[in-house]
């Protein structure tokens, strides 16, 4: 496990490479803002990297199996930042793409209401993050925390914040080429998904993302993270099936 010193803010190293002392917040978690988010340790060695990476300002691509808490940590670590009121990150964005299932005019409501069902994971993680049924909605409403589809990202820019492109699989090429173009200054993006579950039907719309993670992967700026079924932490059940599944050799 890499050491606290190494997952320090951008403002606590500038702080201590000018001979400050930093405040320890591994060890002693930020309770600003009304909520106490809890202290998360990486439970593998991939996750782990993935928490050095975001220490040292890298963008993220976290790619593979599923059940490994890609989405999880990549919360945790993006509302800790959220969350530190040393940071000058003023909020957590979280992006989706809501077209591959075709299904969403059919639901009840405004668009609003319709991309509302796209977000019972975040209250989820919230929940388990901060230890109370209602912080992902106190979140929202403070305005640390907004969630957007792929739909409506044309024409704005997004600063000072975290970006989460969650379930990647199912953004067309075009939508992730929309959301990268969006980023702004002091803004940092973590991709999140595996290709190999994408609800898009077509041949040319599921390979458009693997063109998009060879872009990310000559880039400098982004750590290309994989993770395997050896990185599997949702249960026994879940790393049983698809470990059978890879061996058996059967698509998503």
């Amino acid at each position: 496990m890499a050491s606290a010193e190494n997952r320090l803010t951008r403002k606590q190293r500038r702080a201590s490479r000018n001979g400050e002392q930093p405040q320890d917040y591994k060890n002693n978690p930020p309770k600003e803002r009304g909520l106490n988010i809890k202290t998360i340790i990486p439970m593998t060695r991939t996750q782990d990297i993935t928490f050095d990476a975001f220490a040292d300002d890298k963008h993220l691509l976290l790619h593979g199996s599923a059940g490994t808490g890609k989405t999880f940590i990549s919360m945790y670590l993006a509302l800790q930042e959220v969350m530190n009121p040393e940071n000058d990150v003023e909020k957590l964005i979280i992006i989706r793409s809501v077209v591959p299932t075709r299904d969403m005019g059919f639901l009840p409501g405004s668009a609003k209401d319709k991309a509302k069902v796209y977000e019972a994971p975040y209250y989820s993680i919230c929940t388990e993050l901060f230890g109370r049924g209602d912080a992902y909605e106190i979140l929202k409403t403070k305005g640390l925390i907004e969630f957007h589809t792929t739909s409506f990202i044309r024409g704005i820019t997004l600063s000072n914040c975290v970006v989460i492109v969650d379930e990647m699989q199912n953004c067309t090429e075009q939508e992730l080429d929309s959301v990268i173009t969006r980023i702004g200054e002091n803004c940092r993006i973590i991709f999140s998904g595996d290709f190999r579950q994408s609800d898009l039907q077509r041949d040319n719309e599921r390979r458009g993302i693997l063109n998009f993670m060879r872009i990310l992967k000559k880039m400098n700026l982004f750590e290309n993270i994989e993770f395997t079924r050896d990185d599997i932490v949702r249960s026994k059940l879940v790393k049983s099936y698809i470990i059978a599944k890879e061996e058996l050799q059967i698509p998503a």
